[in-house]
C-alpha cells in the first residue's frame, strides 16, 4: 500500500511540474497597461484595450495596410514601413515628408477623414489590415468594413500615460511586419536614453513650477496629475501645478481656478499653435494677469510643425526620449548646453 502511495505521489509531482513549466512562447508579453501580445506556432495574439485578436501567422507579415489616425504614423516611420501604407486618412495632418511623397506618387491613397471616410475606396484597396484608434460613434463604419473581411486593429496609444510604454508599441508593429529585432533595438535605445536623461535631470537642485495647455472658450483644460504630460514634467525634475490631481484626463477649469494654481509658475508649456505672445492674447486677454505670462518663459508645440501637421504628435509619440530632452532643456538649460529643442519652441 505504501509503495502504491509513493508511486502515485511521484506521478503527481511529475505531472504538476510538467503542467506548470511554461515557455516564453506561451507567455503574454506586457507592452503596457492596455496592450499585451503572445506568440504561438500557428497564431499571433494581441490584447489591445477591450479587443482581443487572434491572427494566423500565415497572414503575417502584413504587406499593405491603411491608417486612419495620423498619430500612428510615427511607428511606421520609425521602422521604415512607409511603403506598406496604401491608404491614409486626413493626410494634411501627417508630418512625414516621405509619406507625402508617396501620396504624390499615387502609392498612398487619401481615404477621407473622420467626418467622412471613403468606404468604397477603403474596401477596393483590399488592405491586409486597417490600424486606427477606436471611436465608439464609428462602430457602424467598422462593422461595414469588417463585413468585407478586412481586419481592423484598434491601437489606442493616446490612452497610454507612461511615455516609454507608448514608445513600446513599436514592438507590436514589429510583430505585424517582421521587424521584431529592429523594434526591440529601437525601444531599448529609447528606454536607455530616457533613463539617462531622467537621471541627468535629477542632478539639478532646481525644481521649477510649470503651467500647461491653454484656454478653449471659457475653459482651461489642464492635464490631470497622472497624465502623460505630468509624467514628462516630473521626469524632467520640475513641479507641475496640477500634480496633486489623480486624473489621467484633462480637467476643465475656469481661468480663475488656473490663475490661483499658477501663481508660482515659472514656465508655461504645451501652448497651442501661436507665433507670438501678443497673438496669444487674441485668445484671451486675461493671460496678462498671469505672472508667468509677464515674467516667465512660454513654449509652444510648433518646433516641428507645417500647416496642420505637427511632428510632436507623430514621431514625438514614439520618441519619448527626445520629448523628455526638450522639457529638460527648457527647465534646466545648463544641463544640455549644446542641445537645440526638437518639438517645442519658445514663444516671444
Amino acid at each position: 500500500m505504501k509503495q502504491l502511495f509513493l508511486s502515485f505521489l511521484i506521478l503527481f509531482f511529475l505531472f504538476s511540474c510538467k503542467k506548470e513549466k511554461p515557455t516564453s512562447r506561451q507567455d503574454w508579453q506586457i507592452i503596457s497597461k492596455n496592450v499585451q501580445i503572445k506568440k504561438e506556432d500557428q497564431n499571433f495574439h494581441l490584447k489591445s484595450g477591450k479587443f482581443d485578436y487572434k491572427i494566423s501567422n500565415v497572414n503575417l507579415p502584413y504587406k499593405k495596410v491603411i491608417l486612419l489616425n495620423a498619430s500612428l504614423v510615427g511607428y511606421f516611420t520609425a521602422l521604415d514601413l512607409e511603403n506598406t501604407i496604401i491608404g491614409i486618412s486626413s493626410p494634411e495632418y501627417v508630418f512625414s515628408e516621405k509619406i507625402h511623397q508617396l501620396i504624390t506618387a499615387g502609392k498612398i491613397q487619401n481615404v477621407g477623414n473622420e467626418q467622412k471616410y471613403n468606404l468604397e475606396k477603403i474596401i477596393a484597396l483590399k488592405p491586409d489590415a486597417i490600424f486606427t484608434n477606436y471611436i465608439a460613434s464609428f462602430q457602424n463604419t467598422y462593422d461595414l468594413i469588417q463585413k468585407n473581411d478586412i481586419e481592423i486593429i484598434f491601437m489606442d496609444e493616446y490612452l497610454e500615460q507612461n511615455p516609454v510604454e507608448k514608445s513600446r508599441y513599436l514592438v507590436v508593429f514589429g510583430e505585424f511586419f517582421n521587424k521584431q529585432k529592429e523594434a526591440v533595438a529601437y525601444v531599448d535605445m529609447i528606454q536607455k536614453n530616457y533613463d539617462s536623461l531622467k537621471n541627468l535631470a535629477k542632478s539639478s537642485p532646481n525644481k521649477p513650477f510649470v503651467l500647461a495647455n491653454e484656454m478653449y472658450g471659457n475653459q482651461w483644460f489642464l492635464p490631470g496629475g497622472q497624465s502623460n504630460l505630468a509624467q514628462f514634467i516630473s521626469d524632467a525634475n520640475a513641479t507641475y501645478i496640477n500634480a496633486d490631481n489623480t486624473e489621467t484626463k484633462a480637467i476643465p477649469m475656469s481661468f480663475e481656478e488656473v490663475f490661483v494654481k499658477g501663481q508660482n509658475a515659472q514656465y508655461w508649456v504645451n501652448i497651442g499653435n501661436h507665433q507670438t505672445k501678443k497673438e496669444l492674447l487674441q485668445i484671451n486677454p486675461n493671460y496678462t494677469q498671469l505672472p508667468v505670462y509677464n515674467s516667465g518663459k512660454l513654449y509652444t508645440l510648433t518646433g516641428k510643425a507645417v500647416g496642420k501637421a505637427n511632428d510632436y504628435f507623430e514621431s514625438g509619440v514614439v520618441r519619448a526620449d527626445l520629448v523628455l530632452k526638450d522639457y529638460i532643456k527648457i527647465f534646466h538649460a545648463d544641463l544640455l548646453p549644446d542641445y537645440k529643442l526638437t518639438y517645442l519652441k519658445e514663444l516671444k
